[in-house]
């Protein structure tokens, strides 16, 4: 296979062409036909592109692409018929690399991918960062082993404080709200209370002896939500 590809999109008619066009140069495609479908797809596996319509039912796609970019630097296209400036420069802030408009040419679409391919391959053959970063105070994080630690001793943490650690310390100094946690760990569009996301913060700051008037790691941002101030060791 040239490569793998999640297309999140509702339109089963292009859709379809879109995939059946995909499959036939050798690519290897998984269809999702709304957000939290796509987010969950891109979350059990890896992909080297990802396209995505904005108008998709359960969330759109302007918040798969800001769930997606927190996650991984993977290329992004938007495919949308949003024709509007606006919607472009929102698309693009939020972390896509490309935006293509319906109605498009097959042979442009089949192009855009293969160009971001050849970058997404450049930058991932730049020599990588170490994948255990380590932080003042104690805590290590191993990302490729999925594992951290305090002062030499691993956590015993539970998914969900694993993907709240992993969504603040991948993005350090970014302010997530509350609503944005849930979402993204929680796989789910909407929050009826934050009463969750804050018995599993103070969880995760228990296990990571983190006090809350003067953290090390996780901090309170009133009104708005929490943001990682780790620094690296």
């Amino acid at each position: 296979m040239k490569a793998k590809i999640l297309m999140v999109e509702d339109d089963p008619e292009i859709a379809r062409v879109v995939r059946d066009t995909l499959l036939r140069d050798n690519y290897e495609v998984t269809w999702a036909t709304t957000g939290l479908e796509g987010l969950e797809d891109f979350k059990a596996s890896s992909y080297d592109v990802v396209l995505v319509d904005l108008m998709l039912p359960e969330m759109d796609g302007f918040t798969l692409c800001q769930n997606i970019r927190w996650r991984s630097d993977v290329p992004i296209m938007i495919i949308s018929a949003k024709k509007e400036d606006e919607d472009k420069v929102e698309g693009l802030q939020l972390g896509a690399d490309d935006y293509l408009a319906k109605p498009f040419s097959i042979i442009e679409l089949k192009a855009r991918v293969e160009s971001l391919l050849r970058r997404w391959r450049r930058y991932q053959g730049v020599e990588e960062i170490s994948q255990k970063v380590e932080y003042l105070h104690g805590l290590a994080i191993d990302w490729h082993r999925e594992k951290v630690f305090l002062h030499n001793q691993e956590l015993s943490l539970t998914t969900k404080e694993s993907e709240l650690l992993k969504v603040l310390a991948s993005n350090p100094h970014e302010t997530f709200s509350k609503s944005e946690l849930y979402q993204h760990v929680w796989q789910q569009a909407d929050i009826e209370e934050s009463h969750t996301v804050t018995v599993h913060i103070k969880s995760l700051r228990e296990k990571l002896s983190d006090p809350v008037k003067n953290p090390f790691f996780i901090q309170t941002v009133w009104g708005k939500g929490y943001r990682f101030i780790g620094e690296r060791s």
